[in-house]
This record gives C-alpha cells, sequence and structure tokens, in this order.
C-alpha cells in the first residue's frame, strides 16, 4: 500500500465524521437541502449589514479613500507593520485563489446562470461580517514580544479569549479560542497548503504534456520547486508576505480580469441574451420555487465560501496594520468581498454565461469548464490560467502559513521557535500535497476551515454593541 493510500485510509474516518458535522444539512423543500454553516455565515452577513447601519454600501467611497492613504503620522512601532493597502492585499491573497475559477464554475453548473446575481448580494452583505471581524483583530491585538514591540499578533483568538474574560466567562472564551486556533492549524496545512500546491501542479502538468510531458510523474520535484518560493517569503513574516501580496495580488488580479473582459468583448453579442438568462434564472419561477432556491443557495454559497467573510483569517492578517483606528482598518478590510466576489467571481460567471459553455459541460467541472470558457475566445488561454492558477496558490499559500503560524504560537507559545517549527513543517507539506492525492484530509481540512466560523461568529454576535459603538465614535469624530 502506497503512502497516500495509508493515509487516505486513516484519515477517511475522521473526515467523514467532522465534514458531516460542519456541512450538516436542513431539508428545505422536497430534494433540496440548506447547508446550516451556509445559514450560519448569510444570517451573519444581513445581520451585520442592518445592525451597523449598511455601511457596506453608505461609506464604500471613504473605504476605498483609506486604502489608498498614507499611514497617519506619530504613529509608533506597536501600532502596526504593514501599509492598508498591503493588509487588504495580504488578505486578498489568502481568498482569491481556485474558488474564484473553478467555485463558480461549479456555481453556474449547478445553480444556473441566475446564481450569479445571488452571488453579487452576498458579496455585498459579506463587506459588513468582513468589517466587524477586521475591526475586533485590530482593537485586540496583542505586542508578545516585549524586546520586539513591532512584533504583532492577533486575530479571532484573542477576541475571543478577551472578550469573555472581560464579561464573566474565564473558561469559555479561551475553549472557544483554542477550538478556532486548532482549526486555523489543520486548515491552513490542508485546504491552505497541500490543495493548493496539488492544483498548481495539476495545471501546469496538463500545459506540458500531462502524464507524458516532462512533469509527469515529477510533482515531489515540482512541489520542492514551490516549496523553495514560499519558504524564502515566509521566512520575513508579515512584512515580508505584505510585501510580495502587494505585487502579486494586483498582477494575477489584471491578468485573470484582463483576459475575461476580452472574452466578454468578443461575446460582446451575446449579452443581451445571457443577462436575460441571468436575471430570469435569479427571479423567474419558471423553474419552480425549488429551482428558484437552488439557484439563490448556490450563489449564496459560492459567496459566502470564497470571501472567507466570518471565518475570520482576514482578522488574523490585517490585525499589522499600520493604524491606531480599529475602525478604520475594519473599512479597509470590508473591501475584500467586493474584489475578491463581486469584481472576481462576476467576471467568471459572465465569461462563462457568455460563452454558454455551461449548458454543453460534457461532464466538464471546475477549472476545466472555466478553461472551455475562456478557450472559447483565445485558444492559448490555457497558458494563462496555468499561469493564474499557479500565481492564485502560490499567494494562498504565503498568506495560509502566516494564519498558521499564529494559530500555533497562540496554542503552543509566542516564541520564535514555534514559528520556525510550523514554517518547516508547512514547507514539507507543499511537496507533499503536490506530489499525492488524499482526498479525505483535503475533505477534513476544508471543512476546519469552514469550523473557523461557529466561534467566530459567536464573538462577533457578543462583541457587536461594543463594534457600534466604536462605529459611531468614529463617524461623530470625522462628521460622515
Amino acid at each position: 500500500m502506497s503512502i497516500d493510500q495509508e493515509i487516505e485510509r486513516l484519515f477517511q474516518p475522521l473526515a467523514e465524521h467532522v465534514s458531516s458535522a460542519v456541512f450538516y444539512s436542513l431539508p428545505l423543500v422536497e430534494g433540496l437541502e440548506v447547508k446550516l454553516i451556509l445559514v450560519w455565515l448569510a444570517a451573519a452577513a444581513v445581520f451585520f449589514t442592518v445592525y451597523l447601519g449598511f455601511i457596506n454600501f453608505k461609506y464604500f467611497g471613504h473605504a476605498v479613500q483609506l486604502l489608498f492613504s498614507p499611514p497617519p503620522k506619530g504613529l509608533s512601532k506597536k501600532d502596526g507593520q504593514i501599509s492598508n493597502f498591503q493588509a487588504l492585499s495580504a488578505s486578498l491573497s489568502g481568498t482569491v485563489g481556485l474558488g474564484n475559477i473553478a467555485g463558480v464554475a461549479v456555481a453556474i453548473s449547478v445553480g444556473g446562470p441566475g446564481a450569479m446575481i445571488w452571488m453579487i448580494i452576498m458579496g455585498f452583505l459579506s463587506m459588513s461580517t468582513k468589517f466587524a471581524e477586521v475591526t475586533l483583530g485590530v482593537k485586540y491585538r496583542i505586542h508578545p514580544d516585549r524586546e520586539n514591540p513591532e512584533t504583532i499578533s492577533g486575530g479571532p483568538m484573542y477576541y475571543l479569549r478577551d472578550a469573555f474574560e472581560s464579561r464573566g466567562f474565564p473558561y469559555l472564551g479561551p475553549l472557544l479560542a483554542g477550538i478556532f486556533a486548532f482549526a486555523v492549524m489543520c486548515g491552513a496545512i490542508g485546504g491552505g497548503n497541500m490543495f493548493q500546491a496539488n492544483q498548481a501542479y495539476q495545471q501546469v502538468m496538463n500545459v506540458t504534456g500531462g502524464e507524458a510531458g516532462p512533469l509527469g510523474g515529477q510533482g515531489w520535484l515540482f512541489g520542492l520547486g514551490l516549496s523553495f518560493l514560499v519558504g524564502i517569503v515566509i521566512i520575513g513574516g508579515i512584512k515580508s508576505i505584505a510585501s510580495v501580496a502587494a505585487k502579486l495580488v494586483p498582477l494575477m488580479g489584471g491578468i485573470y480580469l484582463a483576459a475575461g473582459l476580452v472574452v466578454i468583448a468578443l461575446h460582446f453579442g451575446n449579452i443581451p441574451e445571457a443577462m436575460r438568462a441571468v436575471f430570469d434564472g435569479a427571479f423567474s419561477m419558471q423553474a419552480g420555487f425549488g429551482g428558484l432556491l437552488g439557484g439563490l443557495l448556490v450563489g449564496v454559497q459560492r459567496a459566502a465560501f470564497s470571501n472567507e467573510a466570518g471565518l475570520g483569517s482576514a482578522a488574523i492578517v490585517q490585525c499589522s496594520a499600520r493604524t491606531k483606528s480599529p475602525i478604520s482598518q475594519g473599512f479597509v478590510g470590508m473591501l475584500g468581498p467586493f474584489i475578491d466576489t463581486v469584481v472576481i467571481c462576476t467576471v467568471t460567471a459572465l465569461v462563462i454565461v457568455i460563452t454558454g459553455v455551461y449548458t454543453e459541460t460534457d461532464g466538464l467541472g471546475g477549472v476545466e469548464l472555466t478553461s472551455r470558457a475562456f478557450e472559447s475566445g483565445i485558444s492559448w488561454f490555457p497558458y494563462v490560467l496555468a499561469l493564474t492558477v499557479f500565481l492564485f496558490a502560490y499567494s494562498t499559500l504565503i498568506t495560509w502559513s502566516y494564519c498558521g503560524v499564529k494559530a500555533a504560537t497562540y496554542l503552543f507559545g509566542e516564541t520564535k521557535t514555534v514559528e520556525v517549527v510550523f514554517n518547516l513543517l508547512f514547507c514539507g507539506f507543499v511537496v507533499i500535497g503536490a506530489s499525492v492525492q488524499l482526498s479525505s484530509l483535503i475533505e477534513f481540512s476544508d471543512a476546519m476551515i469552514l469550523a473557523m466560523a461557529w466561534p467566530n461568529i459567536i464573538g462577533l454576535y457578543v462583541l457587536a454593541p461594543e463594534i457600534r459603538k466604536d462605529l459611531n465614535e468614529y463617524l461623530k469624530k470625522l462628521k460622515i
């Protein structure tokens, strides 16, 4: 029995139990179920949008202004390590990934063109959840190293611990924080690492001749090269990661969006019919209530799972921003779901719908379907897609390494040794991920990533009055 088969055998029972718990489904109508985790994420997005006064719409312009504003004068080393733009880029590098390419294709295939509208709506609503968690990430961040006050740690594990302790629940907070940190570590190794490395290898191998090409059966070699590229960045911590992300995110996003707009332009004549299909699918009862609800659920799920609003990963990354105002960084953070879902995912959906390939899938799904759609306008797009997938995977790897490190130091101690050991393990799992197929392990790690939402959103609800109070004081001070 091979190594991957042995690991698969060991992990399969665990993966099935964890996955069934996280992805527990509730029956709605005959033949249609909704995942409880989706209800949990969507309810939080709606709640915070209403509770915080629709800040995602009213203060969108202010958020954009803050994104490109220089850090305030008079900041000390304790007030952050990276700029607003770098913080958002680092956060986006962990969310803009294969879900924007493969996940959207699956959503359109399953839910029809109308899923795109619900995806966009959920993208806007998720901005409010992201605002809340990033705000708390900055407010409750700590400086664990007294000799180096520039060092910062933050995220849901810290505001869960401190918020419940200050409210008279000294044991509940650390318990929820520990569960969250453990889920982050597992998710970082699996979905944030091994899955990304595996998909990057598969795509690069496909455009270089497949199994018969030079990379056929050489996943370990590809993994070694990718591991080296990851290692030279993450060894420098959040400053290095944010610096690379600030260059990588605009580059990979620009390449992908430019290719998408070219395909849309080449099929310009199909736009009216495609948009009619989108709106009919989103709001028409022609397919019955079940069909309408199915499109809605698929679109909402794709948006919720893509931008990670409510999972807390953005709070871990963006707490290092150079600012004294948690609210201002919250505004910057809420732009993440807009860029990830409303812009990038929508372009993917438009390309798939306008080219019409979703009606002729021939069993294709995910990256293959998106590649077919782009190839209908650009014959050499599979090479562009391979480059984009590699960049998306690489950016996700470096960001999730940081999230994993912060979770590890929370659980095992804020020491340099813990950081080094975790980073070495992380780089090792890059090689493993590119070399073997471990479906059960990936299923387990994906479930752990989504499991982060349970303790995190509980904390957001508990701290909601505090967030709104700070927001009102901020708006009153700026008179906006």
